[in-house]
């Protein structure tokens, strides 16, 4: 049977509930046990597939092709492992299966109610996600007090009582404020939060302490107590100069000490070597490389935070700090690329949706063509290099994707009709299509073209696997007209173009895929750090 550990925040959110989840999984399957994770969101939306990206973040797409919250790429990123769509749910995937079963007459006309329908719908997902798994770590979104947290909150207390589930272990993230006029540390919003915790019926077994500096001992012993915990289950969660530094500082304190203990397991000693070197790498690195960061998300920097944490991967295992320079490119359209590019070692243009900002884009594009920038184009950065080089090396005027210019007369990015989804099953796409679900979503293969960059970063690699999240694919009909003239398709997919490169250049590729989705510490994503070394060596 599965033991469970339960993560919550108390206070206020944006603590590293995600990041203190994925640091506990880390240090268990370090210590050789098999780990699950689940990501539990209160919101009632189905998925966060429709959310702006300024609002929630980034959206993770994981194997299967779910899309989900970025928490999931926080524990792929550290577990070195690919989690699937039972990973993460919402109050939405919650309400929306236990009404299609009520509708189907599943309950046999029982009055459905949150107690005991919702909460039991939540408890057999948890259970679902636990299968297989010495351990499950399960983040609980939001903060102790919402509403919409309640039942959630409600299915882990039962949890502690169901005979199925082989232990239960409750780590509370809480925030210790201090108030610098009165030069004191608060320890009342932690005591509120566990008040509140055991009101639900939960006593949370270890608090994780986030602030600034380190606690003084009297001020650890303190808490302690009024939280009805032992000293040694207080964890400091200072600020970090990496969030892969984290486990370390963790495993300094002995975290695991305490949890084997309540979960009754063998003494826990994981094997950090590698980790260690690698975050060692990141915080002092012996080189530097600049890349221009060319995006429209750019208020929330958590809308790129995969491409982000892909480049710090690639970084440590070059030993090189990877300093981003954040380019918007609606300033590239006012002040053009130079002025903005000019002292980037490689360009790298991410992926959207929308209009806002394209032309930029394609400028930038050309900077990094015509000046032979290492560059790198991911998504929607790559069908805008086919637009850039349909305008100014093939001559065709008014080139575009008709995702912008429904009346374009040469589409070099087009809306297929029918295409194989992940599942190998026909799937149609519209424009009258609703947003949700009409994309091409999750893991597909791509045969990569002998001696292309593409294949050399992969090692040789004749078939790579990577992940999609798009509804627009490039054309096939201008592939002849862009291969004369030096563009040439190095990687495909059923058919679909999937790489592009261009001859003569030192590296430039564009990839349909979004690599950073199999980006992680230990094993960075290939064409990424084919496209950091390659920006190292233009220096």
């Amino acid at each position: 049977m599965t033991k469970y550990i339960f993560v919550t925040g108390g206070v206020l959110s944006s603590l590293g509930k995600g990041i203190t989840a994925a640091s506990v999984g880390t240090l268990l399957k370090h210590s050789g046990k098999n780990v699950g994770m689940l990501k539990i969101d209160p919101y009632i939306n189905v998925d966060p597939g429709t959310m702006s990206p300024l609002e929630h973040g980034e959206v993770f797409v994981t194997k299967d092709g779910a899309e989900t919250d970025l928490d999931i790429g926080n524990y792929e990123r550290f577990l070195d492992a690919a989690f699937l769509k039972t990973s993460n749910f919402t109050t939405g995937q919650v309400y929306s299966s236990v009404i299609e079963r009520e509708r189907a007459g599943g309950y046999l006309g029982q009055t459905i109610q949150v107690i005991p329908h919702i909460v039991g719908e939540i408890v057999n997902r948890i259970k679902k996600a636990g299968e297989g798994h010495d351990i499950l770590v399960v983040e609980l979104g939001g903060t102790v007090g919402d509403i919409e947290g309640l039942p959630f909150m409600e299915a882990i207390r039962q949890m502690k009582h169901d005979d199925e589930v082989a232990g239960t272990f409750f780590i509370h993230v809480t925030l210790i404020p201090y108030i610098k006029a009165a030069g004191e540390l608060k320890s009342k919003p932690t005591q509120h939060s566990v008040q509140e915790l055991r009101r639900i019926g939960i006593t949370p077994q270890m608090i994780i302490a986030r602030c600034e500096n380190p606690l003084p001992k009297t001020f650890k012993k303190k808490l302690a107590m009024s939280c009805d915990v032992s000293p040694n289950s207080v964890i400091e969660a200072t600020d970090a100069a990496s969030i892969y530094d984290v486990p370390m500082s963790f495993l300094r304190q002995n975290i695991l000490k305490p949890i084997a203990k309540e979960l009754d397991l063998p003494e826990l000693t994981p094997d950090m070597t590698e980790w260690d070197a690698l975050v060692k790498k990141i915080v002092q690195p012996q080189g530097r490389v600049v890349i221009g960061f060319v995006g429209k998300y750019l208020a929330l920097k958590e809308s790129y935070k995969s491409l982000t944490e892909a480049l710090i991967h690639a970084g440590a295992h070059l030993d090189s700090r990877v300093e981003i320079c954040w380019v918007d490119s609606e300033e590239i359209e006012d002040r053009g690329a130079e002025a903005l590019l000019s002292d980037c070692d490689g360009i790298l243009v991410a992926g959207g949706f929308g209009s806002r900002g394209v032309e930029g884009k394609i400028q930038a594009i050309q900077y990094a063509r015509e000046n032979k920038v290492p560059y790198l184009g991911i998504c929607l950065g790559m069908q805008l290099t086919l637009v850039e080089y349909a305008r100014n090396v093939l001559g065709l005027e008014g080139a575009n994707s008709v995702e912008f210019d429904e009346n374009t007369p040469h589409p070099m990015i087009y809306l297929i009709d029918n295409f194989l989804d992940q599942s190998g099953g026909m799937q149609l796409r519209t424009h009258q299509s609703p947003m949700g679900g009409t994309l091409r979503l999750g893991e597909y293969p791509c045969d990569t073209k002998e001696g292309s960059l593409i294949r050399k970063a992969y090692n040789g690699e004749t078939t790579i696997y990577e992940r999609h999240r798009h509804r627009y694919e490039a054309n096939p009909a201008y592939r002849e007209q862009l291969e004369k003239a030096g563009m040439i398709v190095t990687g495909e997919s059923d058919g679909l173009i999937e790489t592009v490169e261009i001859e003569g250049h030192p590296w430039f590729l564009g990839v349909q895929f979004h690599p950073e989705f199999t980006s992680r510490l230990q094993t960075p994503n290939p064409s990424i750090l084919a496209f950091v070394q390659a920006s190292i060596d233009a220096e």
